[in-house]
Protein backbone atom coordinates (compact mmCIF):
# COMPACT_ATOMS: atom_id res chain seq x y z
CA UNK A 1 0.00 0.00 0.00
CA UNK A 2 1.16 3.74 -0.72
CA UNK A 3 -0.69 6.12 1.05
CA UNK A 4 1.32 9.08 -0.44
CA UNK A 5 -1.79 8.99 -3.39
CA UNK A 6 -4.14 10.40 -0.60
CA UNK A 7 -1.87 12.85 0.44
CA UNK A 8 -1.25 14.08 -3.20
CA UNK A 9 -4.83 14.14 -3.66
CA UNK A 10 -5.13 16.60 -0.69
CA UNK A 11 -2.05 18.26 -2.16
CA UNK A 12 -4.36 18.74 -5.32
CA UNK A 13 -5.75 22.12 -5.70
CA UNK A 14 -9.27 22.19 -5.83
CA UNK A 15 -9.68 18.50 -5.38
CA UNK A 16 -10.79 17.68 -1.86
CA UNK A 17 -12.89 20.86 -1.59
CA UNK A 18 -14.94 19.72 -4.28
CA UNK A 19 -15.21 16.40 -3.01
CA UNK A 20 -16.43 17.54 0.54
CA UNK A 21 -19.17 19.91 -1.61
CA UNK A 22 -20.54 17.39 -3.16
CA UNK A 23 -20.95 14.73 -0.63
CA UNK A 24 -22.31 17.10 1.72
CA UNK A 25 -24.67 18.67 -1.65
CA UNK A 26 -25.72 14.93 -2.13
CA UNK A 27 -26.64 14.37 1.35
CA UNK A 28 -29.46 15.52 2.62
CA UNK A 29 -31.17 14.05 -0.92
CA UNK A 30 -30.14 10.80 -0.24
CA UNK A 31 -31.74 11.24 3.24
CA UNK A 32 -35.37 12.11 1.71
CA UNK A 33 -36.40 9.10 0.85
CA UNK A 34 -36.97 7.57 4.51
CA UNK A 35 -38.60 10.99 5.47
CA UNK A 36 -40.39 10.67 1.60
CA UNK A 37 -41.96 6.84 2.26
CA UNK A 38 -43.11 7.40 6.02
CA UNK A 39 -45.19 10.37 4.74
CA UNK A 40 -46.90 8.67 2.41
CA UNK A 41 -47.75 5.57 4.67
CA UNK A 42 -49.02 8.40 7.27
CA UNK A 43 -50.98 10.26 4.59
CA UNK A 44 -52.69 6.79 3.18
CA UNK A 45 -52.36 4.41 5.57
CA UNK A 46 -50.51 1.84 3.89
CA UNK A 47 -46.36 1.33 2.49
CA UNK A 48 -48.22 0.35 -0.74
CA UNK A 49 -48.56 4.13 -1.09
CA UNK A 50 -44.96 4.60 0.18
CA UNK A 51 -43.81 2.33 -3.04
CA UNK A 52 -45.67 4.36 -5.73
CA UNK A 53 -44.49 7.44 -4.28
CA UNK A 54 -40.74 6.29 -4.06
CA UNK A 55 -41.29 4.97 -7.92
CA UNK A 56 -42.90 7.89 -8.94
CA UNK A 57 -39.78 10.06 -7.24
CA UNK A 58 -37.22 7.23 -8.86
CA UNK A 59 -38.55 7.44 -12.45
CA UNK A 60 -38.47 11.32 -12.26
CA UNK A 61 -34.77 10.96 -11.25
CA UNK A 62 -33.86 8.51 -13.86
CA UNK A 63 -35.20 11.16 -16.56
CA UNK A 64 -33.43 14.55 -15.29
CA UNK A 65 -30.23 12.67 -14.79
CA UNK A 66 -29.84 12.64 -18.37
CA UNK A 67 -31.87 15.94 -19.12
CA UNK A 68 -29.77 18.29 -16.88
CA UNK A 69 -26.68 16.41 -17.15
CA UNK A 70 -26.69 17.22 -21.00
CA UNK A 71 -27.94 20.87 -20.20
CA UNK A 72 -24.85 21.43 -18.05
CA UNK A 73 -21.92 20.59 -20.64
CA UNK A 74 -23.71 22.91 -23.46
CA UNK A 75 -24.76 25.87 -20.42
CA UNK A 76 -22.50 25.41 -18.10
CA UNK A 77 -23.04 23.23 -15.13
CA UNK A 78 -23.04 26.28 -12.25
CA UNK A 79 -26.34 27.83 -13.42
CA UNK A 80 -28.06 24.29 -13.82
CA UNK A 81 -27.09 22.88 -10.42
CA UNK A 82 -28.39 25.96 -8.57
CA UNK A 83 -31.04 26.29 -10.38
CA UNK A 84 -32.24 22.42 -10.16
CA UNK A 85 -31.27 22.55 -6.64
CA UNK A 86 -33.59 25.64 -5.50
CA UNK A 87 -36.31 23.88 -7.28
CA UNK A 88 -35.97 20.76 -5.78
CA UNK A 89 -35.56 22.12 -2.58
CA UNK A 90 -38.95 24.05 -3.24
CA UNK A 91 -40.56 20.93 -4.88
CA UNK A 92 -39.41 18.67 -1.55
CA UNK A 93 -41.34 21.55 0.64
CA UNK A 94 -44.03 21.83 -0.91
CA UNK A 95 -44.73 17.81 -0.96
CA UNK A 96 -43.63 18.32 3.06
CA UNK A 97 -46.89 20.65 3.36
CA UNK A 98 -49.25 19.07 1.93
CA UNK A 99 -52.39 17.73 3.50
CA UNK A 100 -52.89 14.00 4.36
CA UNK A 101 -56.01 14.31 2.45
CA UNK A 102 -54.21 15.12 -0.62
CA UNK A 103 -52.52 11.93 -0.26
CA UNK A 104 -53.42 10.92 -4.40
CA UNK A 105 -51.06 13.91 -4.93
CA UNK A 106 -47.70 12.51 -3.54
CA UNK A 107 -47.04 10.27 -6.62
CA UNK A 108 -47.42 13.54 -8.57
CA UNK A 109 -45.11 15.72 -6.63
CA UNK A 110 -42.98 13.27 -6.31
CA UNK A 111 -42.10 12.97 -9.46
CA UNK A 112 -41.85 16.32 -10.07
CA UNK A 113 -39.26 16.69 -7.30
CA UNK A 114 -37.50 13.51 -8.94
CA UNK A 115 -36.92 15.85 -12.03
CA UNK A 116 -35.85 18.28 -9.74
CA UNK A 117 -32.50 16.48 -8.82
CA UNK A 118 -29.78 18.71 -9.17
CA UNK A 119 -26.63 16.82 -11.34
CA UNK A 120 -23.93 16.71 -8.38
CA UNK A 121 -23.00 13.49 -8.87
CA UNK A 122 -22.54 13.96 -12.87
CA UNK A 123 -21.33 17.18 -12.71
CA UNK A 124 -18.75 16.46 -9.75
CA UNK A 125 -17.25 13.35 -12.00
CA UNK A 126 -16.92 14.84 -14.86
CA UNK A 127 -14.92 17.14 -13.45
CA UNK A 128 -12.23 14.73 -11.83
CA UNK A 129 -10.15 14.61 -15.15
CA UNK A 130 -9.83 18.14 -14.72
CA UNK A 131 -8.56 18.06 -11.64
CA UNK A 132 -6.14 14.86 -11.75
CA UNK A 133 -4.67 12.79 -14.06
CA UNK A 134 -2.96 9.57 -14.19
CA UNK A 135 -2.89 7.55 -11.34
CA UNK A 136 -4.24 10.13 -9.21
CA UNK A 137 -7.41 10.30 -11.33
CA UNK A 138 -7.91 6.42 -10.55
CA UNK A 139 -6.89 6.73 -6.60
CA UNK A 140 -9.99 10.01 -7.00
CA UNK A 141 -12.65 7.80 -8.36
CA UNK A 142 -11.96 5.14 -5.78
CA UNK A 143 -12.08 7.64 -3.23
CA UNK A 144 -15.63 8.84 -4.52
CA UNK A 145 -16.85 5.45 -5.06
CA UNK A 146 -15.63 4.61 -1.30
CA UNK A 147 -17.36 8.08 -0.20
CA UNK A 148 -20.70 7.47 -1.88
CA UNK A 149 -21.09 3.99 -0.05
CA UNK A 150 -20.89 5.97 3.31
CA UNK A 151 -23.66 8.53 1.75
CA UNK A 152 -26.03 5.15 1.47
CA UNK A 153 -25.53 4.00 5.46
CA UNK A 154 -25.34 8.45 6.58
CA UNK A 155 -27.87 9.36 4.75
CA UNK A 156 -31.13 7.28 5.39
CA UNK A 157 -29.88 7.05 8.87
CA UNK A 158 -30.43 10.60 9.02
CA UNK A 159 -33.38 11.00 7.59
CA UNK A 160 -34.81 8.30 10.00
CA UNK A 161 -33.42 10.13 12.63
CA UNK A 162 -35.13 13.40 11.81
CA UNK A 163 -38.54 11.14 11.67
CA UNK A 164 -38.05 9.20 14.75
CA UNK A 165 -37.16 12.75 16.55
CA UNK A 166 -39.65 14.92 15.03
CA UNK A 167 -42.29 14.00 12.47
CA UNK A 168 -42.11 13.00 8.38
CA UNK A 169 -42.85 16.35 7.83
CA UNK A 170 -39.97 17.91 9.39
CA UNK A 171 -37.96 15.42 7.69
CA UNK A 172 -38.77 16.52 4.98
CA UNK A 173 -38.63 20.14 5.34
CA UNK A 174 -34.88 19.98 7.03
CA UNK A 175 -33.46 17.93 3.58
CA UNK A 176 -34.80 20.91 1.78
CA UNK A 177 -33.05 23.74 3.75
CA UNK A 178 -29.81 21.64 4.17
CA UNK A 179 -29.81 20.65 0.36
CA UNK A 180 -30.71 24.67 -0.53
CA UNK A 181 -27.80 25.43 1.24
CA UNK A 182 -25.11 22.80 0.76
CA UNK A 183 -25.67 22.30 -3.54
CA UNK A 184 -25.85 26.50 -3.57
CA UNK A 185 -22.37 26.05 -1.99
CA UNK A 186 -21.73 23.10 -4.63
CA UNK A 187 -23.00 24.68 -7.69
CA UNK A 188 -20.41 27.99 -7.15
CA UNK A 189 -17.64 25.85 -7.59
CA UNK A 190 -18.67 24.50 -10.87
CA UNK A 191 -17.54 25.91 -14.15
CA UNK A 192 -20.02 28.85 -15.30
CA UNK A 193 -19.78 28.44 -18.88
CA UNK A 194 -20.00 25.13 -20.95
CA UNK A 195 -17.13 22.99 -21.92
CA UNK A 196 -15.54 24.82 -25.18
CA UNK A 197 -15.24 22.22 -28.10
CA UNK A 198 -12.51 22.66 -30.66
CA UNK A 199 -13.83 24.97 -33.59
CA UNK A 200 -13.67 21.90 -35.88
CA UNK A 201 -15.58 19.38 -33.71
CA UNK A 202 -19.14 18.83 -33.38
CA UNK A 203 -20.51 17.71 -30.17
CA UNK A 204 -21.38 14.37 -29.61
CA UNK A 205 -25.07 13.06 -30.56
CA UNK A 206 -26.40 11.15 -27.57
CA UNK A 207 -26.84 8.23 -29.69
CA UNK A 208 -22.90 8.75 -30.55
CA UNK A 209 -22.47 9.31 -27.13
CA UNK A 210 -24.04 6.00 -25.67
CA UNK A 211 -23.60 3.72 -28.77
CA UNK A 212 -19.94 2.80 -28.48
CA UNK A 213 -17.84 0.22 -28.16
CA UNK A 214 -16.62 0.86 -25.21
CA UNK A 215 -18.60 3.11 -23.26
CA UNK A 216 -22.06 1.19 -23.67
CA UNK A 217 -20.72 -2.29 -22.23
CA UNK A 218 -19.89 0.51 -19.37
CA UNK A 219 -22.66 1.31 -19.00
CA UNK A 220 -24.60 -2.22 -19.15
CA UNK A 221 -22.21 -3.40 -16.52
CA UNK A 222 -23.18 -0.80 -14.11
CA UNK A 223 -27.20 -0.89 -14.69
CA UNK A 224 -26.19 -5.00 -13.94
CA UNK A 225 -24.22 -3.98 -10.63
CA UNK A 226 -26.91 -1.76 -9.65
CA UNK A 227 -30.15 -3.98 -10.49
CA UNK A 228 -28.25 -6.58 -7.99
CA UNK A 229 -27.45 -4.53 -5.33
CA UNK A 230 -31.33 -3.80 -5.01
CA UNK A 231 -32.14 -7.74 -5.39
CA UNK A 232 -29.06 -8.25 -2.77
CA UNK A 233 -31.30 -5.38 -0.22
CA UNK A 234 -34.67 -7.49 -0.72
CA UNK A 235 -32.83 -10.69 -0.03
CA UNK A 236 -31.53 -8.86 2.86
CA UNK A 237 -34.38 -7.79 4.39
CA UNK A 238 -36.14 -10.96 3.16
CA UNK A 239 -33.11 -13.20 5.08
CA UNK A 240 -33.94 -11.18 8.27
CA UNK A 241 -37.51 -11.37 8.38
CA UNK A 242 -37.03 -14.98 8.08
CA UNK A 243 -35.12 -15.09 11.55
CA UNK A 244 -37.47 -12.94 13.17
CA UNK A 245 -35.38 -9.98 13.98
CA UNK A 246 -36.04 -7.09 11.41
CA UNK A 247 -32.29 -5.50 12.99
CA UNK A 248 -30.57 -8.03 11.50
CA UNK A 249 -30.92 -6.02 7.98
CA UNK A 250 -29.87 -2.78 9.12
CA UNK A 251 -26.61 -4.55 10.83
CA UNK A 252 -25.45 -6.48 7.14
CA UNK A 253 -26.57 -3.78 4.84
CA UNK A 254 -23.99 -1.86 7.56
CA UNK A 255 -21.25 -5.23 7.28
CA UNK A 256 -21.89 -4.41 3.03
CA UNK A 257 -21.12 -1.03 2.92
CA UNK A 258 -18.72 -1.03 5.13
CA UNK A 259 -16.44 -3.77 3.57
CA UNK A 260 -16.59 -1.43 0.28
CA UNK A 261 -15.73 1.78 2.21
CA UNK A 262 -12.61 -0.21 3.40
CA UNK A 263 -11.90 -2.11 -0.16
CA UNK A 264 -12.34 1.24 -1.99
CA UNK A 265 -9.66 2.81 0.43
CA UNK A 266 -7.52 -0.20 0.34
CA UNK A 267 -7.49 -0.05 -3.43
CA UNK A 268 -6.88 3.72 -3.86
CA UNK A 269 -3.91 2.98 -2.17
CA UNK A 270 -2.20 -0.01 -3.74
CA UNK A 271 0.94 1.61 -6.58
CA UNK A 272 -1.18 0.34 -9.23
CA UNK A 273 1.73 -0.37 -11.56
CA UNK A 274 -0.30 -2.81 -13.25
CA UNK A 275 -2.56 -2.50 -16.27
CA UNK A 276 -5.84 -2.38 -14.75
CA UNK A 277 -8.65 -4.70 -16.06
CA UNK A 278 -12.61 -3.54 -15.01
CA UNK A 279 -13.77 -7.03 -16.03
CA UNK A 280 -11.47 -8.55 -13.64
CA UNK A 281 -12.77 -6.47 -10.99
CA UNK A 282 -15.88 -7.69 -12.01
CA UNK A 283 -15.19 -11.14 -12.20
CA UNK A 284 -14.01 -11.15 -8.39
CA UNK A 285 -16.73 -9.32 -6.99
CA UNK A 286 -19.12 -12.08 -9.00
CA UNK A 287 -17.15 -14.85 -7.32
CA UNK A 288 -17.36 -13.32 -4.50
CA UNK A 289 -21.27 -12.79 -4.23
CA UNK A 290 -21.66 -16.36 -5.67
CA UNK A 291 -20.36 -17.40 -1.72
CA UNK A 292 -23.20 -15.52 -0.27
CA UNK A 293 -25.27 -17.84 -1.99
CA UNK A 294 -24.19 -20.45 0.46
CA UNK A 295 -23.63 -18.69 3.26
CA UNK A 296 -27.34 -17.79 3.65
CA UNK A 297 -27.13 -20.76 6.81
CA UNK A 298 -26.36 -18.41 9.47
CA UNK A 299 -26.25 -14.35 9.84
CA UNK A 300 -22.74 -14.59 11.10
CA UNK A 301 -21.91 -16.51 8.08
CA UNK A 302 -23.48 -14.06 5.68
CA UNK A 303 -21.98 -11.19 7.26
CA UNK A 304 -18.86 -12.31 6.38
CA UNK A 305 -19.78 -13.13 3.02
CA UNK A 306 -21.41 -9.82 2.60
CA UNK A 307 -17.83 -8.24 3.98
CA UNK A 308 -15.76 -9.60 1.88
CA UNK A 309 -17.56 -9.11 -1.56
CA UNK A 310 -18.25 -5.65 -0.58
CA UNK A 311 -14.59 -5.02 -0.45
CA UNK A 312 -15.14 -5.59 -3.98
CA UNK A 313 -17.81 -3.12 -4.42
CA UNK A 314 -16.12 0.92 -4.33
CA UNK A 315 -12.85 -0.13 -6.50
CA UNK A 316 -15.27 -2.06 -9.09
CA UNK A 317 -17.45 0.87 -9.20
CA UNK A 318 -14.40 3.28 -9.36
CA UNK A 319 -12.76 1.47 -12.28
CA UNK A 320 -16.12 1.44 -14.06
CA UNK A 321 -16.25 5.62 -13.79
CA UNK A 322 -12.55 5.56 -14.58
CA UNK A 323 -12.75 4.08 -17.59
CA UNK A 324 -15.82 6.18 -18.58
CA UNK A 325 -14.08 9.45 -17.83
CA UNK A 326 -11.04 8.36 -19.42
CA UNK A 327 -12.70 7.62 -22.57
CA UNK A 328 -15.39 10.34 -22.81
CA UNK A 329 -15.01 13.63 -24.62
CA UNK A 330 -14.74 16.67 -21.80
CA UNK A 331 -17.50 18.24 -23.60
CA UNK A 332 -19.78 15.71 -23.09
CA UNK A 333 -18.91 13.65 -20.34
CA UNK A 334 -21.86 15.34 -17.43
CA UNK A 335 -23.92 13.56 -20.05
CA UNK A 336 -22.44 10.53 -20.16
CA UNK A 337 -22.41 10.56 -16.23
CA UNK A 338 -26.32 11.08 -16.54
CA UNK A 339 -26.52 8.07 -18.39
CA UNK A 340 -24.97 6.01 -16.19
CA UNK A 341 -27.11 7.40 -13.14
CA UNK A 342 -30.08 7.29 -14.92
CA UNK A 343 -29.60 3.40 -15.89
CA UNK A 344 -28.50 2.35 -12.28
CA UNK A 345 -31.69 4.36 -10.88
CA UNK A 346 -33.68 2.22 -13.74
CA UNK A 347 -31.46 -0.94 -12.80
CA UNK A 348 -32.43 -0.12 -9.39
CA UNK A 349 -35.98 -0.37 -9.67
CA UNK A 350 -35.97 -3.91 -12.41
CA UNK A 351 -34.30 -5.14 -9.25
CA UNK A 352 -36.38 -4.51 -6.76
CA UNK A 353 -39.06 -6.03 -8.78
CA UNK A 354 -37.34 -8.97 -10.33
CA UNK A 355 -35.73 -9.77 -6.58
CA UNK A 356 -38.98 -9.99 -4.87
CA UNK A 357 -40.54 -12.56 -7.55
CA UNK A 358 -37.19 -14.54 -7.28
CA UNK A 359 -37.50 -14.72 -3.60
CA UNK A 360 -41.33 -15.41 -3.05
CA UNK A 361 -41.00 -18.30 -5.89
CA UNK A 362 -37.61 -19.66 -4.58
CA UNK A 363 -36.14 -18.56 -1.58
CA UNK A 364 -33.95 -15.85 -0.45
CA UNK A 365 -30.93 -17.30 -1.15
CA UNK A 366 -32.08 -17.01 -4.77
CA UNK A 367 -31.33 -12.95 -4.70
CA UNK A 368 -28.11 -13.65 -4.24
CA UNK A 369 -28.04 -15.96 -7.53
CA UNK A 370 -29.65 -13.31 -9.53
CA UNK A 371 -27.27 -10.84 -8.61
CA UNK A 372 -24.40 -13.61 -9.39
CA UNK A 373 -25.84 -13.84 -12.80
CA UNK A 374 -26.36 -10.33 -12.97
CA UNK A 375 -22.39 -10.28 -12.17
CA UNK A 376 -21.54 -12.74 -15.09
CA UNK A 377 -23.30 -10.40 -17.54
CA UNK A 378 -21.28 -7.51 -16.49
CA UNK A 379 -17.71 -9.38 -16.30
CA UNK A 380 -18.98 -10.34 -20.22
CA UNK A 381 -19.70 -6.71 -21.12
CA UNK A 382 -16.71 -5.33 -19.99
CA UNK A 383 -14.32 -7.87 -21.67
CA UNK A 384 -13.08 -5.69 -24.30
CA UNK A 385 -12.85 -2.47 -22.51
CA UNK A 386 -9.22 -1.48 -22.41
CA UNK A 387 -7.95 -1.09 -19.06
CA UNK A 388 -6.44 1.51 -17.09
CA UNK A 389 -2.36 1.99 -17.74
CA UNK A 390 0.02 2.81 -15.03
CA UNK A 391 1.40 5.77 -17.13
CA UNK A 392 -2.02 6.97 -18.52
CA UNK A 393 -2.73 10.37 -18.75
CA UNK A 394 -6.45 11.23 -18.77
CA UNK A 395 -7.68 12.11 -22.41
CA UNK A 396 -9.49 15.11 -23.06
CA UNK A 397 -10.48 13.74 -26.15
CA UNK A 398 -11.93 10.61 -27.15
CA UNK A 399 -12.96 9.22 -30.41
CA UNK A 400 -16.79 9.26 -30.52
CA UNK A 401 -17.46 6.92 -33.77
CA UNK A 402 -18.39 3.55 -32.18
Amino acid sequence: MDLTAYRDLWRTPGVMTLLAAALTARMPVMATMVPLAFLAKDASGNFGWAGVVAGAYSIGTAVASVVWARMADRRGARRVVIVTGMAWALMMAVTAVLPYSWYRVLPVAAALAGLCVAPVASTSRAAWPRLAQGGRLRVLYALDASATELLFVVGPMLGAVIVSIASPRAGLLSCAVLAAAAIWWFGLKQQSTATSLPADTERPTAKQLLLHRHRLPLVLAFACMVTGFAAMSLGIVAFADEHGNRLIAGILETVAALGSLIGGLVGGALPGGRDSYVWKRMLVFTVLIAGCFFATASVVALAIGLFASGCLIAPTVGALYERLGAITPAAARTEMFGWVLSGGMLGSAAGSAIGGVVVETFGVRYAWALMAVLGVLGTLAVLRVPPHRPAESTLESAPVAA
